[in-house]
């Protein structure tokens, strides 16, 4: 580490490779910052504050434009030439384990200390309590496939640090809007009974939280085991409805065939109702005509019955036989 050149580890090719997306003023890195920075002014609210390790200073742009007297500074001289010409002003090339100049009411530091060596993370930290009495301090405990990642620990590692100089974590703060392993450090004077407990306080939330969870994951286990068994029953069930709603499409296929057969029949039945129909009424029709042609016959000899009656030789022939009937019987001789 001692022998790399800084402006040769967080050049143009490290901002675009070296922070997942490339890091450049685009609307995924404005709404971050912007997000982190309504977080800090609605939970802090700090009038001045110093983004250690500012990177193109997004950060500082999003807090001045919601009034903070935001300041930062950086060792890359890429970064700082490349920031939005809004903050150009307010962010300079510089150690963050050199002197600031002034105080601010907060300094951040997000990612930064795990690129340094030890000894100068170590005068970082001295140098951000000797500046203020407020940081938020946040430093990868598990990030080291990184190539630039010299200086990686786990968070005690940090507390220990700031500890020394009389800085102790807020145990009320919560920093997670950063990262999860994201601390705010506040400079102390109360005794250590105190501060401990405030760290007793706090530890006993967790610990019953943490156990109240573990109790609720073993009961939620057994329900899940319940609700296996219950699941595998249910599995058998839907299988077995399976084979009888394959056995009921079956059998639903067959009456539809059904159903089609007895269609055809009776379309069939209704060809030959509709034969017989017609040839009802061509029967009829032919009756009727017979029928007519018979009374028309009917009256004709109606009429001829009539002339014959009243004609002259019906009129003799019934003078002869009233005639006929005078004439009297001769009897009958006995042999």
């Amino acid at each position: 580490m001692a022998d790399q050149n800084p402006q040769d580890l967080y050049d143009k090719f490290y901002y675009a490779t070296g922070c997942g997306l490339p890091y450049q003023r685009d609307e995924h890195w404005t709404t971050f910052f912007g997000r982190i920075a309504d977080e800090l002014v609605a939970t802090i609210n700090p009038p001045s504050m110093l983004d250690a390790g500012c990177a193109l200073g997004l950060l500082v742009e999003q807090l001045r434009l919601r009034g903070v007297q935001a300041e930062g500074v950086d060792i890359s001289e890429f970064a700082i030439t490349n920031a939005p010409e809004a903050v150009r002003p307010f962010v300079r090339v510089g150690s963050v384990a050199e002197p600031f100049g002034r105080r601010y009411d907060l300094i951040i530091c997000i990612e930064v200390l795990e690129h340094m060596s030890r000894e100068d993370a170590e005068r970082a930290v001295a140098n951000f309590c000797a500046h203020s009495d407020d940081v938020i301090f946040s430093s990868s405990p598990l990030d080291f496939k990184e190539a630039t990642h010299f200086n990686v620990h786990p968070i005690e590692h940090w507390a220990d640090l700031f500890a020394r100089h009389s800085f102790v974590r807020d145990v009320d703060f919560d920093a997670s809007f950063l990262t999860p392993w994201t601390i705010r450090f506040r400079r102390s004077s109360e005794p250590p009974h105190r501060v401990i407990r405030n760290y007793e306080r706090r530890f006993w939330e967790l610990w019953k939280a943490n156990t109240d969870l573990r109790e609720l994951a073993l009961e939620q286990r057994k329900e899940l085991g319940v609700a296996t068994d219950s699941l595998a029953h249910l599995n058998i069930s839907y299988a077995n409805l399976e084979v009888e709603h394959e056995r009921l499409r079956s059998v639903l296929a067959e009456h539809q065939q059904s159903i089609q057969a007895y269609r055809r029949e009776v379309n069939s039945r209704e060809v030959v109702y509709k034969r017989l129909e017609e040839e009802r009424k061509l029967y009829i029709s032919r009756l009727e005509a017979d029928l007519a042609q018979k009374i028309a016959h009917i009256g004709s000899l109606k009429a001829l019955i009539t002339r014959l009656e009243s004609g002259r030789l019906l009129h003799i022939l019934r003078t002869l036989e009233r005639l006929c009937s005078k004439i009297p019987v001769p009897p009958r001789r006995k042999v």
